[in-house]
């Protein structure tokens, strides 16, 4: 029976371990927990564990503990230990393989694996109710049967042509200047380890990796905007000797047939007849929530053409506050067909709406010529669009030439 299980309990292993059981215990823990995933949160949490597996991992260190306990152990931890009393961090970097100062002085600790970014489409519907999604997607697990060697114990040989650096340094030439190369070295296609063909893990075929199926439960917030990134920490591939990296799932709003979205406001497009502009009337508008919105014009609150109205607190819900931006409404009045009344209600008209604006006053010298409104035909009418917009060179005439003279 052991004195103590203090270091058992910091890598959640009972004192019966096997050696293999304290290895899988210290890979899934020092993942978890190093500083560089946490934002040094757990950094005292990290170095226990370490500190735990530094003791047990070593045969005499381990039986020194199981008899005697952690003041056994004073005087011990030298250079003839299993793990030599290295800090957490180049521990972490000799169990993972990680890049310490013995490869080529890149930084020591783990590295990081790169985030994956998936695009996740959604209508303004979702955005305005919120809802919850759910998406698939393949990724990377450090393969369960080899623990992510990818073979059989010891058969994992360091490469020696990149010396496990996993790629090489060439020098090229760049005529009197020489220029130095690095590539992925060929023998160990990058990884700095070989493995024989015989030796390489059933499951993972030598990869050290299998892939799964992973189904993210994704939580779109009332408010959220196009654009907006939501963050699963972790869940990128997994590699030996690498954090995981992130899954950023990304929102991509489709575009909506009825209102058109800035910031937390909503544009909304209202035809109204001629009637309506000047008498007053009611419009509905459906709105994003399945309710529809009644809008009164007032009588006598003439709407002009492009005017632009306010429906206040009926925008989109702003993200963790909820209180709601505004509705605007631009009008276009659709006036009435040609020859939608005789002749006899022009006076009518007259009568009712506001005098015209009166001419103004002509010289008594000047030369008058009565004129009429003609329709045109459709090239008549493309032509006359086509001055309109600035472009008034003449049809079938290019730019002058100009004849070089002797």
């Amino acid at each position: 029976m052991v004195k103590e299980t203090k270091l058992y309990e910091a890598l959640e292993v009972d004192p019966g371990c096997s050696d293999s059981e304290l290895k899988k215990a210290y890979r899934k823990l020092a993942l978890k927990f190093h500083p560089d995933k946490t934002g040094g949160q757990t950094s005292e949490r990290f170095q226990d564990i370490s500190h735990a597996y530094d003791v047990l991992s070593d045969p005499q260190k381990r039986t020194i503990y199981d008899q005697y306990g952690e003041a056994g152990l004073s005087g011990e931890g030298g250079p003839g230990g299993g793990m030599g009393g290295l800090s957490p961090e180049d521990l972490f970097s000799h169990f993972f393989g990680g890049g310490g100062g013995g490869r080529g002085g890149r930084p020591s600790g783990p590295r990081r694996g790169k985030d994956v970014a998936h695009g996740l489409k959604v209508t303004l519907e979702d955005l305005y109710k919120g809802k919850t999604t759910k998406l698939a997607l393949q990724k990377n697990i450090i393969c369960e049967k080899c623990e992510g060697k990818g073979g059989k114990e010891g058969a994992v040989k360091t490469c020696t042509t990149c010396n496990g650096q996993g790629y090489r340094v060439m020098l090229r030439q760049m005529g009197p200047m020489m220029q130095q190369i690095q590539q992925p070295c060929g023998d160990c296609r990058g990884e700095g380890e070989i493995i024989n063909a015989k030796d390489k893990c059933k499951q993972c075929a030598g990869r050290k990796v299998t892939q799964v199926r992973k189904v993210l439960e994704v939580h779109i917030d009332r408010g959220m905007k196009d654009g907006r990134k939501i963050v699963f920490n972790g869940e990128g591939d997994q590699a030996p000797g690498t954090i995981p990296g992130d899954v950023v799932i990304v929102l991509e709003q489709r575009e909506h047939e009825r209102f058109k979205r800035t910031g937390d406001d909503l544009y909304y497009n209202a035809k109204i007849d001629l009637v309506t502009a000047l008498a007053g009337g009611k419009i509905q508008i459906p709105h994003l929530d399945d309710r529809v919105l009644v809008v009164d014009i007032l009588p006598g609150e003439v709407i002009k053409p492009a005017e632009l109205k306010a429906v206040m607190g009926q925008g989109m819900p702003t993200e963790r506050h909820h209180d709601f931006g505004n509705m605007y409404i631009q009008f276009e009045i659709e006036f009435p067909a040609a020859n939608w009344t005789d002749l006899s209600h022009i006076e009518q008209l007259r009568a009712i709406l506001p005098p015209a604006t009166p001419l103004p006053e002509l010289a008594k010298t000047a030369h008058i010529e009565e004129v009429s409104l003609t329709e045109m035909d459709p090239r008549q009418k493309a032509r006359a669009e086509k001055g309109h917009m600035g472009d008034d060179d003449e049809e079938g005439h290019g730019p002058g030439v100009q004849c070089a003279q002797q």
